[in-house]
């Protein structure tokens, strides 16, 4: 202590005392706001019936909210290599919530839906909880993708494939897995210059006309075409079109999500912002907000006449935009995190602890 303050020279850290890795706020900027947009996707849900223009936002926004996100997703897995403390990350943030709102869900929509004798049941997802299932698969199969010549392309033919495959069913909600595939690929062979690329100022300017172009085309495809097709939970067979339509339909909405998802990345700030710091919480925000969705249609949130109008469309949106934002925030994340995202020390054998904790 003495010779550095004669020196002036503070002294270097340690190897074991560097300071770790600030957060991108991009990626959290980039998380927040699609979470946001699932929250306002299933908000409008029940506004779709007799209108055009609500059906085609809702088309929009599901043509690049679940890609956009599910590609960071496979962007921050790329150092998943099924170490001890990796895989006990895998089941204390998927499995373990898994089963916690699974079951929620269960006896909560049991509750709106009048269906009191529906089963709890973990091999079928039910509503959002597919995500965690989706993930949980993803993650595992990362060393293999990274492994092979070519996944991107190999990812793309196990999606075409499955939509020629009805006979998949329900169980883990497997069409959706392996459907939204190529999109957790692609993340992870993403690198930082690719983000680089969309983050330029010409590609802000590309993307605004390019989502206007997009809500004029969703506008007209809205009777023309059945927007399942961006929910990648059905066959070709089950969405009533020839076989050979699945695996074109999965190449054309691959690229014009793509295309979406690009220009959404343009759009979203890389400086800090009041709303970089949530993007940490959004899978608290993604499991939480299905309770008010469902809870709103069986209290009848939706009943006056003025919801179902440009006014009442706003408001939902506006609604579930700072709900989602509320269940992002650190106090929810502090008061869940025993279900959402728990230590479990207890299960876990010694070398697998402070690997995960790193």
């Amino acid at each position: 202590m003495r010779e550095r303050l004669l020196t002036g020279i503070p002294r270097e850290r340690p190897a074991t005392e560097q300071r770790p890795k600030e957060r991108d706020a991009f990626f959290d900027n980039a998380k927040y706001l699609a979470i946001v947009l699932v929250a306002v996707g299933h908000a409008w849900e029940p506004l779709r019936d007799g209108s055009r223009a609500v059906s085609a936002l809702y088309l929009l926004v599901y043509a690049f909210h679940m890609p956009a996100f599910i590609v960071v997703s496979g962007y921050f897995s790329r150092n998943f290599d099924g170490s001890p403390g990796r895989l006990r990350r895998l089941v204390t943030g998927l499995v373990v919530p898994y089963v916690v709102f699974e079951t929620a869900y269960t006896f909560f929509t049991r509750w709106t839906d009048q269906v009191p004798d529906r089963p709890v049941s973990l091999l079928d997802p039910l509503y959002l909880t597919w995500f965690l299932v989706a993930l949980f698969v993803w993650r595992l199969t990362t060393p293999l993708w990274q492994r092979v010549r070519h996944p991107l392309p190999l990812a793309l033919a196990v999606a075409m494939l499955a939509t020629l495959t009805p006979s998949i069913g329900d169980d883990l909600d497997l069409q959706r897995v392996l459907q939204f595939l190529p999109y957790f690929v692609l993340g992870l062979l993403m690198k930082p210059e690719h983000f680089q690329v969309v983050r330029r100022r010409a590609a802000r300017v590309v993307a605004v006309p390019v989502f206007a172009g997009a809500l004029v085309a969703a506008y007209w495809a809205v009777p023309r075409m059945s927007g399942a097709w961006f929910y990648h939970r059905d066959s070709a067979r089950e969405l009533g079109g020839p076989a050979w339509s699945g695996p074109v339909m999965t190449l054309v909405v691959f690229g014009c999500s793509l295309l979406l998802v690009g220009c959404f990345f343009a759009l979203v700030p890389g400086r800090r912002t009041w709303f970089t710091a949530l993007g940490a919480g959004t899978l608290y925000g993604y499991l939480l907000h299905g309770f008010l969705v469902q809870g709103a249609r069986f209290w009848g949130w939706y009943g006056p006449a003025w919801v179902h109008g440009p006014l009442g469309v706003g408001a939902v949106a506006l609604v579930a935009a700072v709900v989602v934002t509320v269940l992002c925030t650190p106090p929810v994340r502090r008061a869940l995190r025993g279900v959402v995202e728990p230590e479990m020390r207890w299960a876990f054998r010694r070398d697998a602890v402070q690997p995960g904790r790193a």
